[in-house]
């Protein structure tokens, strides 16, 4: 877990839905506080300061927000990007509580300095996940759930979410099954099997060509006596 304190300062918010344009124009992001089954709170923020909030908070980790005078401790739960832009539209935020449990979208990486032995064979080693579920308390969400890859090495090997390293007081919810990465032939190397496997199948159909005995020949070659 990361001890680094993020901070952002928002604004009460009047605008709301097709108000919305202006507010954007003029380098401000619209956003919500949804607080513990409260009414929500409407907040306002400067673009280039949520962009960096998010940037270092991802969706896993405690963000205060200072609000007309109050503190609410939050993580953002959803993050709205215009389709051809990096620009942010709307960031929805849940308030939460130091000594209660929340969940939480952890990033997932391979075990820092750990070498994969597939990928000194020239194999593949393809990424299907990039985060988890997990619970916790606000102060022990980890910034990142690492696992080891050192078993990474023939074609089919793969790593599950039950093996990731998981510190204490941190539950993983996401499906223990599900493959975090597994181990492939690249393309030109399949292409060359697929050749070579296509090549003995041809030969292995042609017809073998029947050879005379070197006896018989000879009996061919003699003249007949009758």
């Amino acid at each position: 877990m990361s001890s680094d304190k993020i901070v952002v300062e928002l604004q009460p918010r009047e605008q709301l839905r097709k108000k919305l344009a202006p507010l954007r124009a003029a380098g401000q992001v619209p956003a919500v506080i949804h607080n513990h089954g409260q009414e929500s709170i409407h907040v306002q923020g400067d673009t280039v300061a949520l962009l960096k909030v998010y940037a270092a908070a991802g969706k896993h980790h405690p963000v205060e927000l200072k609000v007309a005078g109050k503190q609410h401790l939050a993580l953002i739960k959803d993050v709205d990007f215009e389709p051809t832009k990096h620009k942010i539209r709307h960031v929805v935020f849940q308030a939460i509580k130091q000594n209660e449990a929340v969940e939480a979208e952890i990033p997932v990486a391979f075990s820092e300095d750990v070498e994969i032995p597939a990928e000194r064979k020239s194999l593949l080693v393809l990424k299907q996940v990039d985060h988890v579920q997990v619970k916790a308390l606000p102060n022990d969400l980890p910034d990142v759930l690492h696992v080891d890859p050192s078993s990474l090495e023939e074609v089919g090997d793969s790593v599950t979410v039950a093996n990731l390293i998981v510190p204490k007081g941190v539950t993983v919810l996401s499906d223990p099954e599900a493959q975090i990465a597994i181990v492939e032939m690249p393309k030109d190397q399949m292409a060359e099997a697929d050749a070579s496997a296509a090549s003995l199948a041809e030969d292995a159909d042609k017809p073998v060509e029947e050879s005379v005995p070197e006896a018989d020949e000879a009996k061919t070659d003699q003249p007949t006596t009758e």
